[in-house]
């Protein structure tokens, strides 16, 4: 150690002992060591390990893959899964050094050769660290010891004889063996390597290591036949298919130096696709056969269908032939050729001996069928296998009655199928789809239904949303029926009628707020299906229900259909059927010109069980003087106002009479009277008027001359938005003092209401003043003054077409003699509403503007009344 200090001192770089001495010092004194001699200890310790850290380095990077020139129709092609050869995406790298890792595990089965280099520490009486080299004359020359012979020789026999000779020739002293840095050798790898060349490789390289740094196999190389040659001597054959299916590397050999990797063409290439674990293109060996391909391939997969499987083979006229074979046969009589391309079919996805169940159940899905099978079978408990809104009187079974999947409907009654009655128990056969129904139209019955069964809303919406329906219901049924809901099939269908009813059915509800278990949406599919397998001479099997039931519409035609089960398909009867006096409407010949009308009674059995035919239309009338529920409500100023109840053919006096009259502060002559009637025609007048006024809007923007007009943007949308802000009211303007003394009476409707406000003493100026404001009444007061008190008419009032909205509804003109004549003030009373209505020359001379102002105004006036209620 003194000596390592004093040459280190004198000399820039330590002797090859001192190195070693340093090295076998623990490394906090190798850092006090080199801290007193001013040395940077990383300048000796990164000698040592500056190939290991390296190493570690990937050697392999992805290739460069070439980008091919591509049309513009070829580079908007969708993308295809390519199949692509087996094996070769092991190599899909590009080499970057040529050094493997060193510091690996060296087996004791290695070969020591010349430029290996051993680590021998001493210990004991003496402990000291020695880095040998083998020389080129095989030896290992370890200090103070006489030279061994150890080229040739395995690891662990130099392990053996170096312990061996130290325990002989040195007393006190063991010895631990390592190997070091290993010796380098220089290989070829040739043919169709991805980079064929010389390579500088560690003693440890083997055959699919030199195909690693060499950067793998080309497109056309083999990796079935990788051949290693020493001495012009072909040594081992490696099969690189052994190593990457089975796992197998005993032909993975160890080279030696001067060794040559060869890699020739690759041989016959078969493809196989489809249904089958590993898809790929592989390379055959001649006496390979179609079993070991299949096995090569993984094997097939659960849903392959073997028994037709295509094979695809060029043939020598120059045309490709197509042979049909069963893989599923061990002892095929098939042998692979180059070039042919096999594909593996999938098995049909339509189930055998099984039944659907879907709909308003607790678990949908498919089940097994064993012959005798019925509906009892399939649903054993209305408790447990049905959901809580199901319908017990109205389910479906959907059956194919021929190879074309032509359906049939057969009709049964849950309830009844679990008493066992035979009708209703149906005997189920293979494929049938059993529908169970709702026995609501809408979400909100059914959301009702179940909190009132104490259901949570979570509990609701799992049971309703059924993510079975959602993902395997909708899906599976829709492709049994054969077609999509596709609403222009519907407007298609040559029965306008049916359709007309079919559309119609539920018209004020959205389809979003249906029950997707209801008659309205569960049976669409089956009806279109139905329409869509009818022919000529061979007719939709549908009916039509109309009238007081339930659910009038478009049901399918059952088999043994008669009255009583077009009842139950319509949800039942309503309390207003007229039972005795039902009507069947028929078709009697094929062009539909004859017509015939059969009239039944249902309350007897002949009635209930008459058969229907396709195309049927059935017709529940109302019983004769049917009395519905009537009302009407009465607002305000009388003396006992709620919700009365008439009957057909009341008149408001009568009902005045029976609240008691008005109070005192009763204002019967601006008393409001409203329609439901007549709100819903309103109501389409403000849509048609909107559209028009926004019509002709765009036809005047368009003309030559608007550029010069007056027309404001502005003021066209505040109208616009304005109208599309009101709502109807359905006012019906009446003389209520007149009816209330008797010599004028109105007829009632149900839902008609009666506002009567209290006594106003208001005049009030709306439109075109400079401030709409209200005013007291006073009688020798007109309507010129008042406008003046409200600022007076603004720019674009329209002076000669001012009204009046009175206190009833009704509309007067001031009178045109009297304008200026402030005594004439009799047509003003308290109340009464005057507008002053916008120029139409500032607007271009729109013919919709003053309809659109006017209904404004007296809605809004209207309004104002009743809020003040």
């Amino acid at each position: 150690m003194i000596m390592l200090m004093s040459t280190s001192v004198n000399a820039a770089t330590p002797t090859k002992k001192q190195m070693e001495q340093f090295k076998s010092l623990p490394k906090a004194q190798q850092q006090a060591l080199a801290k007193q001699m001013g040395v940077d200890i990383s300048a000796f310790t990164n000698k040592g390990s500056s190939s290991e850290l390296t190493e570690l380095e990937p050697t392999i990077f992805p290739r460069e893959e070439k980008e091919a020139l591509l049309s513009e129709e070829e580079k908007y092609k969708p993308v295809e899964n390519e199949i692509k050869p087996f094996g070769y995406e092991l190599f899909a790298g590009d080499p970057t050094s040529f050094m493997p890792s060193e510091i690996s595990a060296v087996p004791e089965s290695y070969t020591v050769g010349r430029g290996d280099e051993f680590k021998i520490n001493l210990y004991g009486k003496e402990n000291l660290t020695h880095t040998v080299v083998v020389d080129r004359e095989g030896r290992l020359s370890i200090p103070d010891l006489t030279p061994v012979f150890v080229a040739g020789l395995s690891f662990l026999e130099v392990k053996e004889l170096v312990k061996s000779k130290i325990s002989q020739e040195v007393i006190g002293v063991k010895a631990f063996v390592s190997l070091g840095q290993l010796r380098s050798m220089r290989i070829m790898v040739l043919g169709e390597s991805f980079k064929p060349g010389s390579y500088t490789v560690s003693s440890l390289t083997t055959v699919s290591h030199a195909l690693f740094v060499s950067g793998g196999v080309s497109d056309i190389g083999s990796l079935r036949n990788i051949q290693v040659k020493r001495a012009g001597k072909m040594v081992q054959s490696f099969d690189l298919y052994n190593l990457l299916i089975n796992g197998d590397s005993s032909d993975d050999i160890m080279l030696k130096p001067g060794d040559v990797v060869f890699i020739p063409t690759v041989n016959k290439q078969v493809t196989i696709s489809g249904l089958v674990k590993r898809p790929a293109i592989f390379e055959l060996k001649n006496d390979e056969t179609a079993q070991q391909l299949i096995s090569m391939a993984g094997g097939f997969k659960a849903e392959a269908f073997p028994q037709k499987t295509l094979v695809e083979r060029y043939s020598t006229n120059s045309f490709k032939t197509v042979l049909t074979l069963d893989f599923s046969q061990k002892n095929i009589n098939y042998q692979p050729k180059d070039g042919d391309v096999i594909k593996v079919q999938a098995s049909s996805t339509e189930l055998e001996n099984a039944v659907t169940l879907i709909g308003a159940v607790a678990h949908p899905g498919n089940y097994q069928w064993v012959k005798g099978d019925t509906v009892s079978d399939l649903i054993s408990s209305l408790k447990t296998d049905v959901l809580p809104i199901a319908d017990f009187d109205y389910s479906l079974i959907v059956r194919e009655k021929n190879i074309k999947g032509d359906v049939e409907v057969i009709q049964f009654s849950l309830l009844n199928a679990l008493n066992k009655q035979a009708q209703d128990d149906v005997k189920l056969a293979p494929r049938d789809i059993v529908m169970v129904f709702s026995r609501f139209e809408v979400q909100e019955d059914e959301k009702r239904t179940l909190s009132n069964m104490l259901l949570t809303e979570d509990e609701y919406l799992q049971k309703q949303k059924m993510q079975q329906w959602q993902d395997f219901e909708n899906q599976k049924y829709k492709e049994y029926i054969g077609m999509e809901l596709d609403p222009e099939i519907t407007d298609k269908v040559e029965d306008s009628s049916l359709t007309a009813l079919l559309k119609g059915k539920v018209e004020d509800i959205k389809e979003e707020e249906l029950s997707i278990f209801g008659r309205t949406l569960f049976l669409k599919p089956l009806i279109l299906k139905l329409q869509k397998q009818s022919s000529y001479g061979n007719e939709a099997e549908l009916i039509a229900v109309n009238g007081k039931v339930r659910y009038p519409g478009v049901y399918p035609l059952v088999k043994n259909a008669s009255m009583n089960k077009a009842m139950q398909a319509a949800g039942g009867l309503l309390e207003s059927a007229y039972i005795e006096n039902a009507e069947v409407t028929r078709v009697t010949n094929d062009n539909g010109s004859e017509i015939e009308h059969v009239t039944l009674n249902l309350s007897t059995e002949p009635g209930k069980q008459y058969t229907l035919k396709s195309k049927d239309t059935i017709n529940i009338f109302t019983m004769p003087n049917w009395q519905e529920e009537r009302y009407i409500q009465l607002v305000g100023e009388v003396k006992f106002p709620g919700k009365y109840t008439i009957k057909r053919g009341e008149k408001l006096s009568s009902i005045l009479e029976r609240a008691g009259g008005f109070t005192d502060l009763a204002a019967t002559e601006a008393a409001i009277f409203t329609r439901e009637s007549i709100r819903l025609k309103e109501r389409t007048q403000l849509a048609k008027l909107a559209n028009d006024l926004r019509r002709e809007i765009a036809t005047r923007s368009f003309q030559s001359s608007v550029t010069d007009s007056s027309l404001n943007y502005d003021d066209t949308n505040k109208l616009l938005n304005d109208l599309s802000k009101v709502e109807a009211l359905g006012r019906l303007v009446i003389d209520l003092p007149s009816v209330y003394k008797g010599s004028l009476d109105v007829e009632l409707q149900n839902n008609d209401t009666l506002y009567v406000p209290i006594a106003q003493s208001t005049i009030n100026v709306i439109g075109e003043v400079n401030l709409a404001v209200s005013h007291l009444y006073q009688e020798n007061i007109s309507l010129e003054q008042y406008i003046s008190r409200s600022g007076g008419l603004k720019q674009r009032g329209d002076r000669d077409r001012i009204y009046i909205i009175k206190a009833n509804g009704s509309v007067q003109l001031p009178k045109a003699s009297s304008w200026f004549a402030v005594t004439d003030a009799t047509y003003l009373s308290p109340g009464d509403t005057i507008v002053v209505p916008l120029d139409t020359e500032h607007m271009d001379k729109l013919t919709l503007w003053s309809t659109a102002s006017r209904m404004i105004f007296e809605i809004g006036s209207t309004l104002a009344v009743i809020n003040s209620l």
